[in-house]
């Protein structure tokens, strides 16, 4: 078995788990894009009082649709490049471009500009650093790849629990164009340090002591690349599974201030509520991580779902202030679910020889979500005059995802890469 040594002055064993600490903290940089919600109505009245300009619910949720989409564009599009320039490099790049976003967000004079500087270059940055701790997890952690993953990711899910009451403050503070400048000078400088030890282990490392699971007769993993996995069912149902558990879970990150304010929550407790929902958010990561190591992806798929169904049903029903608690709580949890559901599945299912570029495909499906849900929060606001309408949709879409997870997400029979 190949030896890696020696980590941070530990047996790499435990050495290992700095590395899934120092992803949790570049992903916390990285997720403040979850805080969105707390920019809305500043950057409306900006707009609106200061410029003079119009603009609608649509236009001031495109840039968090934007920078989502292009968030999930460029992680398919950088994976490869992960493996050549190497761990380190690549966050660099990611972390200086997710910088750069939010600096040349403080300068725009239409909501139009920020789609462009905040949305794409953003959002392109954050692709690009985002699948570099979770490939470096998924390769250190082949005995608890679920639980490694799923802690990397928390920090992105727990990002608005801090980044929206800090940005609350600096917005009422100094503004909401010094804060997007505040917060891009933070991010470079954070993600450049963090991003330094990161590293992959040596080919066929395994930690001391363990080996692999034998596997079902007809259900091994396959070693294989993304061709491969692309002639399997299982992959087109994985991936309407997370496009539909990321749809409902960004319309709710969207939204839930908005939707706080609507059943009478005073704003500055709705700001609040946004970072205590951030904790389930993450908090969702490694749970549901956890749990599809033990009972399989497709279980714990079929899991979110039906949470998600109880969730948009109570708040549909009965849009009262404890049930809006709960049910956004849960909504939030399930979103940090699939982001460890889908990566962690995609390693079980198709090996890790090419998971950057595997998982970078699967994750196409989060930018859908991202597009999808928030502008389709933003057209039922439009049309009806709030957002509680979306609810009954959300609540469709997950009886759908429940469905397809039962037939299609389980572990392909054969495979050849």
């Amino acid at each position: 078995m190949p030896d890696e040594g020696s980590m941070f002055g530990m047996p790499a064993e435990k050495g290992r788990w700095v590395l899934v600490f120092l992803g949790m903290a570049i992903n916390l940089c990285l997720g403040s894009i979850y805080s969105w919600s707390v920019f809305v109505n500043p950057l409306t009245d900006y707009f609106t009082g200061s410029l003079g300009q119009s603009v609608t619910a649509n236009e001031v949720l495109m840039p968090f649709s934007v920078f989502l989409a292009f968030f999930a564009i460029a992680m398919p599009l950088a994976g490869k490049y992960i493996e050549t320039l190497g761990p380190r490099n690549v966050t660099i790049i990611g972390g200086v471009l997710t910088g750069l976003g939010w600096l040349l967000a403080s300068m725009v004079t239409s909501v139009q500009m920020l789609y462009l500087v905040y949305g794409v270059i953003g959002g392109v940055g954050v692709g690009i650093a985002y699948g570099v701790p979770v490939a470096v997890a998924a390769r250190w952690f082949p005995d608890r790849r679920g639980l490694a993953v799923g802690l990397t990711v928390l920090g992105f899910g727990f990002s608005a629990f801090l980044t929206a009451n800090i940005a609350g403050y600096l917005i009422s503070s100094f503004g909401v164009m010094d804060t997007f400048r505040i917060f891009g000078i933070a991010f470079v400088v954070l993600i450049i340090v963090l991003a330094l030890p990161l590293r992959f282990p040596v080919p066929g490392w395994k930690p001391r002591g363990w080996n692999p699971p034998v596997p079902k007769p007809g259900e091994e993993t396959c070693e294989c690349d993304r061709g491969a996995m692309l002639r399997t069912p299982t992959f087109y149902g994985l991936w309407a599974c997370f496009f539909i558990g990321c749809l409902a879970g960004l319309m709710a990150i969207s939204i839930a201030k908005p939707v706080g304010t609507e059943i009478g929550i005073e704003a500055g407790l709705a700001t609040l509520l946004v970072g205590f929902f951030a904790v389930f958010n993450g908090g969702g990561r490694p749970i549901f991580g956890s749990l599809t190591d033990r009972i399989t992806p497709r279980n714990t798929a079929l899991a979110s779902f039906v949470l998600i169904a109880l969730a948009s049903l109570a708040l549909w029903q009965v849009p009262a202030i404890p049930v809006y608690i709960l049910a956004f709580a849960i909504l939030w949890g399930c979103l940090g679910g699939w982001l460890a559901i889908a990566p962690t599945a995609t390693g079980t299912y198709f090996g890790t020889c090419d998971y950057p570029r595997c998982y970078g495909l699967v994750f196409l499906a989060y930018g859908a979500g991202a597009i999808a849900g928030p502008q389709l929060a933003g057209f039922i606001k439009t049309t009806t005059g709030n957002y509680m309408g979306v609810f009954p949709y959300v609540l469709a879409l997950s009886l759908i995802g429940l469905a397809i997870a039962w037939v299609l997400v389980k572990a392909p029979k054969k495979m050849t890469s």
